[in-house]
């Protein structure tokens, strides 16, 4: 498995987050979903650090960030942690790439906690209701049960639900590390603690308010998209001033592993404008 060695680490309300920066230039901060982590930048990063100093980090019950019993990993903090991070890093106006919940994490942080950016790119972003699977739904109400499964079962529940964020077919070898962090008694529990944590009031407290981001946003969307149809971000960049849209073919919700060299592109050209 390729090693993604997230060496710096910030206290965050007790609980430890790990991050690393890397490249030279003018800030850029990428922001993963769930159920990932910062891996998912793996095939971006190392081109945007050419240009650019890349901030990025596991958001807390993901990755190598702390995973515990009775933690908070809802929308409703990571927003705060993504201001206190900003604040850490000595960050003014930085450029933010975020993709699923980060989005939702960039946009509340935006918007509640009036951190700025010079620019927002939204990559099939939790932003407009409605959401959440069927499988989301139901392991919400059954949580504990999930919890107790036998572990290769849950293994095979995790490989599924990943593989149907991408619209390639991925092999086993690709996919380990999407799966690894949520294997074992900890990692079991805490992907079950961050699905019954899903809580779609998190979006509808600034779904409102989109018309008054600050900052230029561009919107890519994976046309294969299963977990959240392209219909929801035509949606979005309609009530975002000014928002560009990008769709992309051929790629599903993972469009980091579907197209990366498009997000490459898009966030370049972007950036240069």
């Amino acid at each position: 498995m390729k090693p993604w060695p997230l060496d710096q680490h910030y206290k965050f309300r007790n609980q430890t987050v790990r991050f690393r920066v890397e490249g030279s230039g003018p800030p850029l901060v990428l922001i993963h979903g769930t159920p990932f982590s910062s891996y998912v930048w793996h095939r971006i990063a190392p081109h945007l650090a050419r240009l650019r100093t890349v901030y990025l980090y596991d958001l807390p019950g993901y990755g190598q960030s702390e995973m515990r019993q009775g933690q908070d990993v809802s929308l409703g903090v990571q927003n705060a942690l993504l201001a206190e991070l900003l604040a850490h890093w000595q960050l003014d106006r930085p450029d933010v790439v975020a993709h699923d919940f980060g989005g939702a994490t960039a946009l509340r942080a935006h918007l509640l906690d009036g951190c700025e950016y010079r620019s927002l790119t939204l990559i099939d972003p939790v932003a407009v209701a409605p959401w959440g699977s069927p499988f989301v739904r139901h392991v919400r109400e059954h949580s504990a049960a999930f919890e107790g499964l036998p572990p290769y079962i849950h293994e095979a529940i995790v490989k599924a639900y990943v593989r149907g964020a991408i619209a390639r077919d991925i092999p086993d070898d690709e996919l380990a590390p999407y799966v690894s962090p949520w294997l074992g008694d900890t990692g079991q529990a805490a992907f079950y603690r961050q699905i019954a944590q899903m809580d779609q009031r998190y979006t509808d407290e600034v779904e409102s308010r989109y018309a008054q981001i600050r900052c230029r946003t561009q919107i890519l969307w994976g046309e294969d998209d299963q977990w959240i149809p392209i219909e929801r971000g035509l949606h979005l960049a309609s009530i975002v001033p000014g928002a560009r849209f990008v769709p992309v073919a051929r790629a599903g919700h993972l469009m980091q592993e579907d197209a990366p060299e498009a997000i490459v592109a898009a966030v370049l050209d972007f950036l240069a404008a």
